[in-house]
């Protein structure tokens, strides 16, 4: 069925065109060809004029980073790419790293979009994308884990600039706990008997019988 319409088409080409059915494919192309040239010099002006206008801000030179010292990790969350004019930063096992340069998976739909403006340790570890790892806390990984982490730790140190610290938080201690023991000390010295103090004397018990002896 196939080869009979292929043997029709080709007899209508040469009866209406009086070309050969390889004559007429090979002008139908160049004429195709002809026609995307001229529509992209005239039609698509438009068009031309905004992409490359995104691909000089995309280029535009990034500025030096910025020292933030040491921050806290709500701090740090004011630098997950949302805001353009902040830099893009990521930590990983504590220090902190300026990823403006690789924006295209770390900001705003890139591929690691989610571990922008945090400590993304375990995550890397693990290479997990879930919210319950996204922390710095790496206490439990295995010897593999570990690692992978000291791996992209490598990564980060020669490829970006290091721009700060997260601030460890310090649980902070009630100082009354701390006199509880000596009270403890004082109230069991208070409840010993005196027999146990040497400073006191014991009451010197007489013999039986000695007002006898003295009569």
């Amino acid at each position: 069925m196939a080869l009979e319409l292929w043997e029709t088409l080709k007899e209508a080409i040469t009866a209406y065109t009086g070309l050969s059915p390889a004559t007429f494919f090979t002008v139908a192309a160049l004429g195709l060809a002809v026609y995307y040239v001229v529509s992209g010099l005239f039609g698509g002006s438009d068009n031309h004029q905004h992409v490359p206008r995104q691909y000089e801000e995309q280029m535009q030179p990034l500025p030096p980073p910025v020292q933030l010292g040491e921050v806290t990790e709500e701090e740090l969350k004011q630098y997950d790419g949302t805001d353009s004019k902040k830099p893009l930063l990521m930590a990983i096992k504590g220090q902190i790293y300026d990823v403006s340069q690789s924006r295209m998976f770390y900001g705003p739909g890139g591929p690691y979009a989610l571990f922008a403006g945090k400590d993304a340790s375990r995550a890397l570890a693990k290479m997990s994308f879930e919210d319950v790892d996204l922390t710095g806390d790496v206490s439990g990984l295995g010897p593999f884990e570990l690692e992978a982490l000291q791996d992209w730790e490598y990564k980060f140190m020669s490829k970006y600039v290091k721009v700060g610290t997260i601030k460890k938080t310090v649980p902070v201690t009630d100082g009354t706990t701390t006199n509880e023991p000596a009270a403890e000390a004082t109230e069991s010295n208070v409840g010993k008997p005196a027999e146990d103090d040497p400073s006191v004397a014991a009451p010197v018990e007489t013999p039986a019988g000695g007002e006898s002896k003295e009569e």
